[in-house]
């Protein structure tokens, strides 16, 4: 298998954003030879591409920064407590830095394909140059919210003016957008996701019109951000590793743990104060300190959902606009919850117009604009905020095929099988980081991901120490993973829900299928679960 021309490493990891690059660092302190893989120029991830005016963390800044945390930048100081895009690019730069492994990146560089040859034990990726290179281990950092999507809609190449995928904004030189001014410009938005409730308050800030295209309306909260000093900083996170440690304990690793009631247990006066607590605080308190059955019980569910509805009505000046501004097709919390500053004020500018596209349908993408089912809407610029192919995505882009020659597509083409979410049957030595299943994706990926990082260094650690050179799972433990996946899941308002992180897909009979893509356990409860088998001698994998 073998040629002369292609690359032959111990290790290639695709991606680099903060798991990638923090994964690439400690193979190589592990004295393996690694190559690392990125689409992009430089390293960042999520934070490279994403530059849209507005685009910031919904995560505190100091419980995402796991490397300040760690003790690799521990002068680093968070200028807000939700950073904006371009802190967080000097971040994950100044992070690869102190790691020192851009030199073991090839940037500016796409993964066509990656096969692997049993026989050799080892994966060979063609890459986007036509150069190849062979490894041992391939570790995917592809990000689970990276492969972006464009909406079906005809006529998207023929419009005149500008128009871009938010996550493809034109770039500036400070890591921020190439411009956000667009004084006299008439601008259209698709999307009211996360990412177009950061932008369109921003946007509104300069253009001459503004038209946001909502299909479905979200859940948002005030995000409360503010700026850091140095003090305020040391108040909000204590002494870091205390703060880590108070992090892993927490579900999801956001600085918040659930009340200990349900919200059926507590008068109607205690539930309002509560809430009302929560809406004023800074993040996602709201969803995440709130009752402990906020996303078991429809009852408990719907006193919170009423409560957030009334205060979008309360901002919100004409009612009919309001009224189509609150969800009634999901429970709170189900979805992502975006975090928003001035958002629904935006809609008592008259410059400012909703477009409900679930009443009247987008038709085409014309030379001029827009034209809906009611009219046709000119516009010079058309930002598209329509999400993307969220978890497996990413990996679905790469023509990815293990034993046998069996495409990893095919085999999850009826939603994921894997265990732990780290390994799949039929795939040896490939990691999904961050991926479908783990306890990494619906979680604080600064922190849960580079757990799971440390996690996966010390299983290779363990396997060349005893010189062992593949695994894979066993079948019947990827099988058991998998159900209870899917078992958890199913216990929750989630499985209601047609969030990102659902593959959805038609049965036989025409009847839809849903099927998780996330853990949803419990992030300490998932890590429990690892270092048991670990201490197993990684039990459910067959390594030799």
């Amino acid at each position: 298998m073998t040629s002369p021309a292609a690359e032959s490493v111990d290790a290639v990891v695709i991606g680099a954003g903060i798991t990638g690059m923090y994964q690439a660092y400690l193979l190589r302190e592990l004295g393996l030879c690694v190559r690392g893989i990125e689409e992009a120029p430089d390293v960042g991830g999520t934070w490279y591409w994403n530059r849209y005016p507005g685009c910031r963390l919904d995560t505190e800044s100091y419980a995402y920064g796991y490397f300040a945390l760690k003790g690799l930048m521990p002068d680093w100081q968070w200028s807000e407590r939700f950073a904006g895009q371009p802190e967080l690019l000097r971040y994950a730069s100044v992070a690869a830095d102190r790691m020192g492994i851009r030199p073991h990146y090839r940037f500016d560089t796409r993964v066509r394909s990656a096969l692997y040859d049993e026989a050799a034990n080892r994966w060979r990726l063609t890459l986007s140059d036509d150069v190849t290179v062979e490894c041992r281990l391939l570790l995917s950092a592809v990000g689970p919210l990276s492969a972006t999507r464009m909406p079906d809609i005809p006529g998207i190449d023929r419009f005149k003016g500008e128009s871009f995928h938010s996550s493809r904004w034109p770039r500036g030189g400070d890591g921020g957008p190439a411009h956000a001014d667009f004084s006299g410009r008439r601008v259209g938005v698709i999307g009211t996701g996360a990412t177009g409730v950061q932008m369109i308050p921003e946007v509104a800030k300069t253009a001459k019109t503004l038209h946001v295209f909502q299909r479905t309306p979200n859940w948002c909260t005030p995000l409360g951000n503010h700026p850091l000093t140095p003090q305020r900083l040391s108040e909000l996170r204590g002494d870091p590793q205390q703060f880590l440690a108070f992090l892993e304990s927490t579900p999801t690793a956001f600085p918040y743990d659930r009340h200990p009631l349900k919200a059926t247990q507590v008068t109607a006066e205690e539930r309002r104060q509560l809430f009302e607590t929560l809406y004023a605080m800074p993040g996602y308190g709201i969803w995440l300190s709130g009752y402990r059955d906020l996303l078991l019980n429809k009852v408990s569910n719907a006193y919170l959902a009423e409560f957030v509805a009334g205060k979008i009505r309360s901002r919100v000046n004409d009612p009919v606009v309001a009224e189509k501004l609150v969800p009634k097709n999901h429970a709170f919390g189900v979805r992502r919850v975006p975090m928003e500053t001035g958002y629904y004020e935006v809609y008592n500018q008259g410059h400012v117009r909703l477009v409900d596209i679930a009443e009247t349908p987008i038709e085409e993408i014309t030379a001029k604009g827009i034209r809906t089912a009611l009219e046709e809407i000119e516009l010079d610029v058309i930002v598209y905020a329509t999400g993307f192919e969220a978890v497996t995505g990413a990996l679905d882009r790469i023509d990815i095929r293990g034993k046998g020659g069996v495409a990893l597509k095919d085999a999850w083409q009826d939603g994921p099988t894997t265990y732990l979410g780290l390994l799949s049957t039929g795939f040896p030595n490939f990691f999904t980081l961050v991926g479908p299943h783990n306890g990494a994706a619906f979680c604080n990926i600064g922190v849960c991901g580079g757990l799971q990082v440390e996690w996966v260094a010390r299983l290779i650690d363990w396997m060349t120490q005893r010189g062992c050179s593949r695994i894979e799972p066993l079948p019947e433990f990827e099988e058991r993973w998998t159900a209870r996946v899917y078992d958890e899941y199913a216990k929750t308002l989630l499985a209601d829900s047609d969030a990102w992180w659902v593959k959805t897909s038609r049965n036989p009979d025409g009847s839809l299928r849903r099927r998780a893509l996330i853990y949803v356990g419990g992030a300490p409860e998932y890590r429990a679960l690892c270092e048991d088998v670990a201490r197993k001698g990684y039990e459910g994998f067959d390594i030799r």
